[in-house]
């Protein structure tokens, strides 16, 4: 072998022994030992890596591992599949599930990204969305009857940003009386503190790069669900579409769910004190946190999860200005578009997350002016609650 070709040629490493940690496999295809077993792989008749588009180690690794914690102590299987974001799980699922002329029944108080998903890009492909009271089970038996073309329910428990719960079980009694699939978002909650497929939910996907990551350095998504040939159907989609993750993103986010079981303890055991704290709090006027024995959904929640998660919001009296104005005082507490992260985010929905989204549908669903949201980290709960004493004062 000349010299130069000696520079271009790849060496692999003998080894030997396993490394302890995953490494990143940072390629873009994989070597064939010979052509016969290229057409094994590319026709199915073997199993093998291919191209990252398809799937990679860490990605598939990743992918697993998640509905293996979305499947623990329940009987059967899952498959995932891991996206680049949270919105690109949606995208990819709802589009391999549904056609030009179907419909989707979901929530009004959704997470803004996702309403704009449904109302400006799906129309457009013939898909139309009806908004309508979840919890309400005559109203969602209603629609179903009379409309045969809804062949989805796509849904939040708890809701994003005002923690409203939907009973998953009667949701998925209703929607397979129907013959119609549910999707879950089990963003806010995560595995460890809610399984949906322990209630009969066809479909979760999460955006893994709030809480399973946990640390705020990586995006990506995840679609799961325990019907292969459907999701050997997402997984077309999902390669033809192009929506694959980096190996690297995948890397940090096996990293971020070593820690998870213990991190949402934490999450849980602050969102818990600063609820109290802010209940309590002459200048606020409503406070959504599960935990609170106060609020309207807490048997419900204490029901289908093993703890009410790290996501709160609340509403000061004084509205929009006023809210404003808290947040600009914050010190200790972060003001960011994202949730799920080690540290204290918090957000103004009306300003940000819902700026799009139709005043009129907002305030409906309890998304007002005077709303704030918090990801409560797991620093010292009483950093983060003398930071909002004093931010609203």
């Amino acid at each position: 072998m000349k010299k130069d070709s000696l520079c271009v040629k790849e060496k692999h490493y003998e080894q030997k022994v396993m490394p302890h940690q995953m490494p990143i496999y940072a390629t873009s295809s994989f070597q064939f030992e010979n052509v016969e077993q290229s057409i094994d792989i590319f026709t199915g008749k073997e199993k093998g890596l291919v191209y990252s588009r398809y799937a990679n180690p860490n990605t598939s690794v990743v992918a697993d591992k998640i509905a293996a914690m979305e499947m623990h102590g329940i009987k059967g299987k899952a498959y995932a599949h891991l996206t680049s974001s949270g919105m690109s799980a949606i995208s990819v699922l709802m589009m391999s599930i549904l056609k030009k002329g179907d419909k989707i029944l979901t929530q009004g108080n959704l997470y803004g990204g996702t309403t704009e998903l449904f109302v400006k890009v799906f129309t457009k492909m013939g898909i139309e969305t009806i908004f309508t009271d979840l919890i309400s089970k005559d109203k969602v038996n209603s629609l179903l009857n009379k409309d045969k073309k809804i062949k989805a329910i796509y849904f939040e428990t708890p809701s994003n940003p005002t923690l409203d719960c939907i009973d998953i079980k009667k949701i998925v009694k209703i929607a397979k009386k129907h013959q119609v699939k549910t999707v879950i978002d089990n963003t806010f909650l995560t595995p460890y503190l809610q399984q949906p497929f322990a209630f009969g939910v066809d479909f979760i996907i999460h955006s893994t790069t709030k809480f399973l990551n946990g640390h705020g350095n990586s995006i990506a998504g995840v679609i799961i669900g325990r019907d292969e040939k459907l999701m050997q159907q997402v997984w077309q989609h999902h390669k033809l579409v192009g929506s694959n993750v980096s190996p690297f993103e995948a890397w940090m986010i096996a990293n971020g769910l070593k820690t998870l079981a213990i991190r949402m303890d934490k999450h849980c055991e602050n969102a818990q004190a600063v609820a109290e704290y802010l209940e309590q709090h002459p200048k606020v006027k409503k406070v959504n946190y599960n935990g609170l024995k106060s609020h309207p959904y807490h048997k419900l929640a204490k029901k289908q999860s093993k703890g009410f998660g790290g996501m709160l919001s609340f509403e000061l009296k004084g509205g929009y200005q006023e809210a404003i104005d808290m947040m600009n005082r914050l010190k200790f507490c972060t003001v960011a578009p994202t949730l799920g992260d080690v540290d204290t985010l918090v957000l103004h929905p009306a300003s940000s997350s819902h700026l799009n989204i139709d005043k009129k549908m907002r305030e409906q669903n309890g998304i007002t002016d005077g709303l704030i949201r918090i990801s409560v980290g797991i620093e010292n709960a009483q950093d983060i609650i003398d930071d909002l004493a004093e931010a609203i004062r």
